[in-house]
């Protein structure tokens, strides 16, 4: 469908109940975004950090948990939070991520700067992926490029 980026705040938007993120592979949730997401739905983190433990976490997975009304996509993207995020797990990731969605019959979906902040990417590399992955999709996807309060 389509790829827009925005400003604006990825937790207070009306109707956006499909959100997604980049993660680690180590269970960490300690910066950045992810602690939002850790605040917000701590029983996902304790799920996610037990997936990390056992290995079912890697790169390129996708972990979806649900929150009634919300749905969160986890997605797989840097192997540790010392190491830099990687493009090839970024692009397998949202491929996972949109098909789970389309099953789920999810419209639209809410996704951060994914790999470029603390995940060490360069910008737009990773938006040049989410463009690539995304834009044949049945899936709405709202990219928030920059935070601003609601």
């Amino acid at each position: 469908m389509s790829v827009v980026f925005v400003k604006g705040d990825l937790f207070n938007t009306p109707n956006l109940k499909a959100l997604a993120h980049g993660c680690n592979c180590k269970g960490a949730m300690g910066k950045g975004i992810a602690v939002e997401f850790k605040n917000r739905f701590p029983e996902m983190y304790k799920e996610y950090k037990s997936l990390c433990t056992i290995g079912d976490f890697v790169l390129g997975s996708v972990f979806i948990y649900r929150a009634d009304p919300f749905i969160i996509f986890n997605l797989g993207t840097q192997q540790s939070w010392r190491t830099k995020a990687e493009l090839p797990a970024i692009r397998e990731s949202l491929k996972k991520m949109l098909s789970a969605a389309e099953q789920y019959g999810i419209a639209e979906i809410g996704l951060p700067r994914i790999g470029a902040g603390l995940g060490g990417l360069n910008w737009g590399d990773v938006k040049e992926v989410i463009e690539d992955v995304c834009e044949l999709s049945k899936i709405n996807i709202v990219v928030f490029e920059e935070y601003q309060p609601s």
